[in-house]
């Protein structure tokens, strides 16, 4: 009786492959080397991937989708906590610097974000119109306020105000700063333990330079410091960290490829020298918060150049910082920029931030699950 050369592959063990492919090498196909390399691939870009972060990322949605809005284009936002919700603002319209940006705003409510409004816009009079930029938000418990900038560009902009009442339902006229007040550039103020606010601030019409202003009213009577740093250096858009001890540090944009950082200990009024951090900045626009358990969130783009990543990082002491979570990363080119970050009463973290131009991006960090890596060499890590 002849013996059969073929014999069936053997039955896996109980929990292994629950079937045999009939396409590997031991029975004469092809696939094998496909399945390899398959495998071999999936490794190696395991091996590439950059660290993420994912575990403390608890959400990630769009506030708003195309259709809902009459503008293509939308830049630097601002968050707030508003009552059990959230609100956000940006600048909206055909593009930046055009006459028909405006501030545009959407609430967090039950769960999800209304449909943009258009609340501000740089109408002078009829048939004069200016852009609109960079709104901020601020919450001071009895009303909203809105801080935005009105000119043809940053180095010729003045900054004006508007406040709401209830929540963002309605808001007042649009008032002007006085003279040489721009009211928080880009970042949110912070409310100091002496009473007053204070508006972390800049100007580029005599190079980049840094100030600070302060209002004990809300926005009705001002103060200011003089430039931090004499334009060549090139700074701007600061924002503003509390520590423990009392002492007040910003980390701000710059044009040397670092994010530049100063300290003050008399509530603002002084500052030390401005000096970089060993951090990159690719010209982009930075936020930062002081957490309620002592440390300290940056978010950034961890790049010499482009916009094409956004991160997070984690301090203890606003000087030694780590990676906490990537939000963003993509082909060159793409842009994912201007963040605004804050704490909710919930001790979750909420992020806005630019999506190509697009659209706005809300994200939120339980700081609770936030799991740090290490820069290499300087780098986002691997």
């Amino acid at each position: 009786m002849k013996r059969n050369i073929f014999t069936r592959p053997p039955i896996p063990p109980k929990g292994g492959l629950k079937r045999i492919l009939n396409f590997t090498p031991l029975q004469g196909g092809t696939g094998g080397p496909l399945i390899i390399m398959f495998f071999l691939l999936s490794w190696l870009s395991q091996v590439n991937a950059q660290f993420k972060g994912e575990q403390c990322i608890t959400r990630s949605e769009f506030i708003y989708q195309p259709q809902d809005v009459p503008f293509p284009s939308c830049h630097a936002s601002t968050i707030i906590q508003n009552g059990k919700g959230l609100m956000a603002a940006w600048f909206g319209g055909t593009r930046e610097k055009d006459p028909d940006v405006g501030i545009w705003v959407s609430r967090y409510l039950n769960g999800k974000w209304t449909k943009p409004v258009e609340v501000a816009d740089g109408i002078q009079y009829k048939g004069k119109r200016y852009p609109c930029w960079n709104p901020v938000l601020y919450n001071s418990g009895k009303e909203i306020l809105l801080f935005f900038k009105v000119g043809p560009s940053p180095s010729e902009w003045w900054g004006e105000m508007k406040t709401s009442g209830d929540r963002g339902k309605t808001w007042s006229r649009a008032y002007r700063l006085p003279e040489d007040i721009i009211g928080p550039v880009k970042n949110k103020p912070v409310l100091l333990d002496n009473g007053y606010l204070i508006c972390p601030s800049s100007t580029e019409n005599e190079g980049w330079r840094v100030h600070m202003e302060f209002t004990a009213d809300n926005g009705l009577t001002w103060e200011r410091t003089l430039a931090l740093n004499d334009g060549i250096t090139g700074a701007i858009q600061p924002a503003l960290l509390v520590h423990d001890s009392g002492k007040i540090q910003l980390l701000c944009r710059s044009k040397v490829s670092k994010i530049l950082t100063a300290w003050s200990d008399d509530y603002g009024r002084t500052w030390s020298e401005l000096t970089p951090t060993s951090l990159p900045n690719p010209n982009s626009g930075i936020d930062a918060v002081s957490l309620k358990d002592g440390r300290f969130i940056l978010v950034y783009n961890h790049l010499d150049r482009g916009r094409n990543m956004l991160n997070v990082a984690v301090s203890d002491d606003g000087i030694n910082w780590k990676p906490a979570a990537l939000l963003e990363n993509d082909q060159k080119g793409t842009e994912f920029s201007y963040p605004a970050v804050i704490q909710t009463d919930d001790g979750l973290v909420h992020i806005t931030y630019t999506w190509n131009r697009k659209q706005i991006k809300h994200a939120v960090i339980d700081p609770a699950r936030i799991v740090t890596a290490s820069l290499l060499s300087g780098d986002w890590p691997q």
